[in-house]
């Protein structure tokens, strides 16, 4: 009951980046557990960085297809975004230490495959993808590090949704982001909605606040949950742009 809760993934494809007129690589790969899952790999000419996308705790990727399109617009990376076990057309069942695993397998490919480095390497989450963002930053090295509307913690999350209901404490799925954010070495950037209707302002402030310098909060004015890159609009992307051409810029 606590998976079905946290988790919320859909089976069906409904798009792929070749429907917005994108080239990219439908890639399947396997983690260090055996399980198989699938991706994408949208390059970006003239691009030396690669944004490796951990998505929220529902749909698929092919529900990011429209984000996709204008991040590759807009902010100069390579972007492989892939589905979690247990979503899409990756298979296994979901969980958070299952979630890691894939995470350390999409670090292994882009290395293996595509030749990406730690230092142009760019780790990126939302929602409960910022959670897996979290970690990862915490076992491999990057050149950056992006959290967007990230929660302080399931039990926390549990707390501020359920209030008359002490179900925190009974939960075994954890995603502490502020415990993980604090071990954090690489720039960070905090993005969240001043509107967000699942996951309250105050967490990302609190992760924000939690991890060492160097860091930036930036304040998606009139944003909620889901709609962050549409609102926040070309100011939105050009905080992301800046945050990684710092991060190129300065010596590592």
């Amino acid at each position: 009951m606590e998976e079905k809760i946290i988790f919320q993934p859909h089976a069906q494809i409904h798009q792929t980046p070749g429907n917005v007129g994108l080239a990219f690589d439908d890639v399947y790969f396997a983690t260090e557990d055996g399980v198989r899952l699938n991706g994408w790999f949208v390059p970006r000419r003239g691009a030396t960085s690669t944004l490796l996308w951990f998505h929220g705790n529902a749909g698929n990727i092919s529900h990011r297809v429209e984000n996709i399109a204008l991040l590759n617009e807009k902010v100069n990376v390579n972007i492989f975004i892939f589905d979690y076990r247990g979503y899409g057309r990756s298979v296994g069942t979901v969980s958070e230490e299952g979630t890691y695993r894939d995470g350390a397998a999409a670090v292994e490919l882009l290395r293996k495959r595509y030749g990406v480095e730690a230092n142009k390497l760019i780790i990126f989450g939302r929602s409960l993808g910022a959670a897996v963002a979290a970690e990862m930053a915490t076992r491999v090295q990057n050149l950056a590090v992006i959290l967007e509307t990230p929660f302080v913690s399931v039990r926390m999350m549990a707390r501020d949704t359920f209030p008359f209901l002490p179900i925190g404490p009974l939960l075994k799925t954890r995603y502490d982001v502020v415990e993980k954010v604090r071990k954090i070495r690489s720039p960070l950037l905090v993005l969240h909605g001043d509107r967000d209707e699942v996951v309250p302002f105050s967490h990302g402030k609190q992760v924000f606040d939690a991890a060492p310098q160097p860091k930036w909060f930036y304040t998606i004015a009139g944003a909620g949950h889901n709609d962050t890159y549409l609102v926040g609009g070309n100011p939105y992307f050009a905080a992301l742009r800046q945050h990684i051409e710092r991060a190129e810029a300065s010596p590592r």
